[in-house]
């Protein structure tokens, strides 16, 4: 008897991910780390750009201070280049497929803002449907790694909700579950 089923199937995992086994030890070490997803927007010419980041730290001070991990090579990095400033935007649970999509691993037919509902800010677009988010000034970068270290002094922040954050764990999106 044959089991196949015609029609397409999901897989349980990633079929493009690395084997375990082929990852160095740097890129295991961070893979046990859990960190945020978060969504970087900036205004740009001729139109607004942005990135899904998980490598950041918010650093307070006065002023306080962001610092993230981008790819040097993204469209959002050229935005941001020019424009000097940018939004950063934490994610939750509910905005998983937005995260896939300005991470690029999601179609954005239209481009990335035709979905959903935004906020023009000065900093950059931020989701109608965001309670916090941060209007930061672009404040210098240099190579880290295979990445851009670029440090942001931070403006201006709105924190309102207590939404529990989405986080990215062992290559995939996790979350806290409630929180109280």
């Amino acid at each position: 008897m044959n089991s196949y089923e015609p029609g397409g199937r999901i897989h349980s995992t990633d079929p493009f991910a690395v084997p375990e086994s082929d990852k160095s030890e740097i890129r295991r070490l961070r893979g046990r780390l859990a960190a945020p997803v978060t969504l970087w927007t900036t205004p740009g010419t001729p139109g607004a750009s942005g990135l899904t980041v998980s490598s950041i730290v918010v650093a307070d001070g006065d002023p306080g201070r962001i610092v993230g991990l981008i790819d040097e090579e993204s469209d959002f990095w050229d935005a941001a280049e020019q424009s000097g400033r940018f939004a950063v935007t934490p994610l939750t649970p509910a905005d998983r497929q937005l995260a896939d999509r300005f991470a690029g691993l999601m179609p954005s037919p239209g481009g990335l803002f035709a979905l959903g509902e935004w906020r023009q800010t000065d900093y950059g677009p931020v989701p109608a449907h965001a309670g916090t988010w941060a209007g930061c000034r672009l404040d210098g970068s240099r190579p880290c790694g295979w990445s851009l270290l670029v440090e942001g002094v931070i403006e201006t922040v709105t924190a309102a909700g207590g939404e529990a954050p989405l986080l990215h764990y062992r290559g995939r999106y996790a979350d806290l579950g409630p929180t109280a």
